[in-house]
């Protein structure tokens, strides 16, 4: 359908719109025409995302002299591709009333083992063994080799990509990741380096939230995006976490230890050069002199991670003296991991400030400032003069570099904090050190200050008045919705009392209580036994699933369960997870029923949906408030209470709910 939203027309691709979305479009554009920041919140299951591509691209085709980017962030690589679904429908539609001027160019950006379709490079197990793998075969100084020397093996995609220069782009149209590599394969160029290329060119790109909040991938991914485009942050109710995640860093024993593998792996290949080509370590030596950190533009495949610092906080100076010689940074290096390795071996829970704990860093190591916020450049800078490809293999030392330029460079809104053991499991000893943000604002401030309009949005932000003051920003449009039900589909119920009438609750007193344990198996038994297809249950942890599981167990509740439906369990370990899924849908498919036993803040909870048959029903086995002895998370209280004077209760009620928000969110048979 076709509509006027005041000076522009609205191409929607479905035959009827709901209110809630018509009213979701108005604010919206009056975000846009302010050209400022928004909080809009509409429930799951209304049609957010169309409504969202619907409006923003009809009015970039509406000022046609000025026409804005889209910069559509998602949580996960499967929302990724069903935002790219919209988004070509809704292409196809434009086009169809338009023609060939309603033609853009929309692409999907993941990592290289999204993209990837060199077989060999694939067969790695992760993420990082696979850049690793790509770095090997296409690496400026690999390719040199190899022009040289034929056995040297390259990646002919990438050969097939370079060789076609100006040639290599993307006719118009709507890509996602399964288009790319298709698109890849058949004309024998790398799929990942092309949209690397393209994104610049693109009118809209669909990546994660880390492209642009963590400032080590935003560096590199997202530098060139113009200031003129709007970016939408979708599912954005936990965007507050990311943000802090991006600027967090811990520390373990095995870190430590990776570490003084990684530097006894450079010291060798130090010495290597020093006997073989000792030009490229002095050539290295006068460019830090002259201020220079890295050299000039590097090819795209050389290019590692970015600064772990923001943007505007990385110092624009020469790299200190004392770390400008190879070895000398390597016994900077060395004396900081003997300092932290020092800090571990302690009884008692510790906790400074970064001024504090850099003064202690000068004092022992004797390390000052200025020094630890170069070390992750410099780090780089090393690794590129020593030609190192397997950059997996010095996850470790990138760590430590990490840590040392954030403390270097950040004296509030973030804690170190040391711990002999957790504290649910006290006779482990299992030391950590962790530099914990406690400041969301800080990830995404970069944000705010370079793009004309930012769009955070969810099904769920109340209360929607807390963001702004978490984010520290100052929306233009803040606005929530409800939804217009035709009918009755949704019957929230809350339990208090089992059966017997005895009290339920999984407060820490009384959660393993066994009548509350087997009153809680009572009820699962008496919905299996009514309620057709699929069943999804949440507990507050992995621990306490797994306890109440094994109890049933033992008392039979769980036999009797598996009479009416299959059970299947989430599991720490993915492909576990994902293969019960997978068996899971099955069993709802043929009509057998199935019980999925998940964990709040789990991998399930964010991201998957129990449409339809999948989710007839959702039981929530309590509130997930966060371990509320946490140092890290009292920390952070202690800090949101004196900086944005946000009150402990308030914002531990808003987290949990916001949690217990997500995991209905995926089950809700909304408007289906």
């Amino acid at each position: 359908m076709k509509f006027q939203i005041e000076d522009v027309t609205v191409y929607f691709p479905y035959d009827h719109i709901y209110p809630e979305q018509y009213s979701y479009m108005i604010e919206l554009k009056r975000a846009l025409d302010a050209k400022g920041h928004c909080l809009l919140e509409m429930p799951t299951g209304t049609g957010k995302t169309i409504a969202l591509l619907s409006l923003i691209t009809s009015y970039s085709l509406s000022k046609p002299q000025s026409p804005i980017k889209l910069i559509y962030c998602t949580r996960t690589v499967h929302e990724m591709e069903k935002t790219l679904a919209e988004l070509k429908l809704l292409h196809n539609y434009q086009i169809k009333h338009l023609g060939p001027q309603a033609r853009i160019l929309a692409i999907g950006l993941s990592s290289r083992k999204n993209l990837c379709v060199n077989p060999t490079v694939l067969a790695a197990e992760n993420r990082d063994s696979v850049d690793a793998g790509c770095r090997k075969l296409t690496a400026s100084w690999v390719r040199a080799m190899a022009a040289e020397n034929p056995n040297v093996p390259t990646c002919q995609f990438f050969e097939n990509y370079e060789k076609a220069a100006s040639a290599a782009v993307l006719p118009p149209g709507v890509y996602t990741l399964q288009d790319l590599r298709a698109f890849g394969k058949e004309k024998g160029w790398c799929p990942y380096f092309l949209a690397r290329h393209m994104v610049q060119f693109a009118n809209v790109v669909v990546y994660s939230y880390q492209y642009l909040l963590d400032p080590k991938v935003a560096g590199i991914i997202s530098k060139e995006m113009q200031k003129e485009s709007v970016v939408v942050f979708d599912e954005a109710h936990n965007i507050d976490n990311v943000c802090i995640e991006a600027l967090s860093v811990s520390v373990r024993r095995q870190t430590l230890e990776g570490a003084t593998r990684n530097l006894n792996r450079i010291s060798q290949e130090i010495d290597r050069f020093k006997a073989t080509d000792a030009s490229r370590l002095r050539s290295e030596y006068n460019r830090l002199v002259e201020g220079l950190a890295l050299r000039g533009n590097l090819p795209i495949t050389d290019t590692w991670l970015s600064n772990p610092a923001l943007p505007d906080d990385i110092l624009k100076e020469a790299v200190p003296g004392n770390i400008r010689r190879a070895e000398h940074f390597l016994h900077v290096l060395r004396r900081l991991v003997q300092y932290l390795r020092g800090r571990l071996e302690t009884d008692n829970v510790e906790k400074e400030s970064p001024v504090g704990f850099v003064a202690s860093i000068s004092s022992h190591a004797g390390i000052d400032q200025k020094t630890l916020k170069f070390c992750y450049d410099r780090l780089h800078s090393l690794m590129l003069t020593l030609e190192i490809t397997d950059t997996d293999e010095f996850l470790h030392i990138q760590t430590i570099c990490d840590f040392a330029t954030l403390i270097g460079t950040y004296a509030r809104g973030f804690s170190i904090i040391i711990e002999p053991f957790d504290e649910r499991m006290p006779h482990i000893p299992d030391p950590v050190l962790q530099l914990s943000c406690h400041d969301a604002s800080l990830a995404i401030k970069p944000v705010f200050d370079r793009f004309q309009s930012v769009v955070i949005t969810s099904g769920t932000l109340s209360p929607i008045d807390l963001y702004p003051r978490l984010l520290n920003f100052h929306p233009v449009v803040s606005r929530s919705f409800t939804m217009s039900l035709t009918r009755d589909c949704i019957c929230p119920m809350v339990l208090t009392r089992g059966s017997d009438q005895l009290p339920v609750s999984t407060k820490f007193d009384m959660r393993s209580d066994p009548g509350v344990v087997r009153n809680y198996g009572k009820l699962l038994l008496e919905m299996v036994s009514v309620v057709p297809d699929g069943i999804v249950c949440f507990f507050v942890s992995y621990s306490y699933m797994d306890g109440i599981i094994n109890t049933w167990n033992d008392s039979g509740i769980l036999k009797e369960i598996m009479q009416h439906k299959l059970v299947f369990i989430e599991t720490q370990d993915v492909v576990e997870t994902t293969l019960a899924l997978d068996n899971y849908r099955r069993a709802c498919d043929c009509g057998r029923g199935a019980v999925f036993f998940s964990v709040a803040r789990g991998k399930v909870a964010e991201g998957i949906d129990f449409d339809r048959h999948y989710g007839r029903l959702v039981i929530m086995f309590g509130v997930p408030f966060q371990y509320t002895l946490s140092k890290i998370l009292l920390a952070r209280l202690e800090y949101l209470r004196d900086t944005f004077q946000i009150k402990e209760g308030d914002f531990l009620t808003f987290d949990a709910l916001e949690a217990s928000c997500s995991m209905c969110r995926s089950s809700y048979p909304f408007k289906g």
